[in-house]
């Protein structure tokens, strides 16, 4: 990791979150909420899967530059946004939603709610709607005016983590092992690409033999689902119960039957296996350690200069270049 990178790491979690608060929109757009969770409800009907995507959405625009919407972005001539960084392309999709949401909320409320809180409040509502717990989230956010794919691709854990480099990634964002392990239960809904698992099949640390963590009848179904010659962007369920947001991840993990590596490390690996088994056995305590752990990631932030987008894409001023 770069000095740069250490150095923003270290500013983005002494910022002050002071001004976040909950129902931060109640006397500017009292319907923002209610506006967000329509768009995702009819997101969910149209199709399940997009909600996972949506959820994780937070993760990966919170660990890069904070909390501010950069990951929506779209590249322009002079910048390379977020999204074709390497733990986004052909990973995350439905930003369409998020657009959705942001035109709903310009009609009703023009300039008032942020891109950044939008992604605050569908996270929550794809957790919330998939069967998992409901809260209320902090908002009062700024959109950022610029985007990085270097500092994506410097920051986002790869699939292949194991649970050593995730504590230390999250404890730089002043996010604890229970943080972690409770909030890599996002995993509970979604699917992921067979490219993801290929090391772990076939070739675990460099062998050329499978993980041994995987047990036998599961790498079994594996094989058959994502042998050598696969097109490595058919997807599999990240557990047991893709569209319901549950404790199967951890039962999974139990069993030896993850799907990623930084999945299945984390029962592997003595400080987290405890927290893994824990959660496997009680939803409620699984569930609640997941809202503290959203909750602290969606105080991260930096100090630096911020606008509320009238489109998530593209900053203001450079919406203003196109129309005039």
């Amino acid at each position: 990791m770069s000095p740069l990178v250490s150095l923003f790491l270290l500013h983005i979690v002494t910022a002050s979150t002071a001004q976040l608060q909950p129902g931060y929109y109640l006397g500017t757009c009292p319907k923002a909420e209610a506006i967000v969770r329509d768009v995702m409800k009819k997101a969910f009907t149209k199709d399940p899967r997009s909600l996972a995507s949506i959820m994780r959405f937070q993760f990966h625009d919170c660990f890069v530059n904070g909390c501010d919407a950069s990951l929506l972005l779209d590249d322009t001539p002079t910048m390379l946004g977020e999204k074709l960084s390497l733990a986004n392309i052909n990973s995350l999709r439905s930003y369409e939603v998020i657009d959705e949401a942001k035109a709903n909320l310009e009609k009703a409320c023009p300039g008032v709610v942020s891109c950044a809180d939008v992604i605050i409040m569908a996270s929550r509502d794809a957790v919330a709607l998939t069967g998992g717990p409901d809260w209320q989230v902090k908002l009062g956010r700024l959109d950022s005016l610029t985007a990085s794919q270097e500092a994506s691709d410097d920051v986002m854990p790869s699939p292949t983590s194991n649970a050593t480099f995730l504590i230390d990634l999250f404890g730089k964002f002043n996010l604890s092992v229970k943080d972690l392990v409770a909030l890599s239960g996002s995993h509970s809904i979604g699917k992921a690409r067979c490219f993801s698992v290929m090391s772990r099949l076939y070739n675990q640390s460099g062998t050329g033999r499978p993980d041994p963590a995987f047990e036998p009848k599961f790498r079994e179904k594996l094989n058959k689902l994502c042998p050598l010659d696969v097109d490595q962007n058919v997807t599999v369920g990240l557990d047991a119960s893709p569209v319901v947001f549950d404790n199967q991840y951890f039962k999974d993990l139990v069993s030896g039957r993850g799907f990623l590596n930084s999945d299945q490390t984390l029962y592997t690996f003595p400080q987290t296996r405890g927290l893994v088994k824990q959660f496997s056995i009680d939803q409620g305590v699984f569930f609640k350690a997941f809202v503290e752990g959203m909750l602290k990631m969606g105080d991260l932030k930096v100090d630096q200069p911020g606008e509320v987008r009238k489109n998530c894409r593209v900053v203001n001023s450079y919406l203003a270049n196109i129309v005039t």
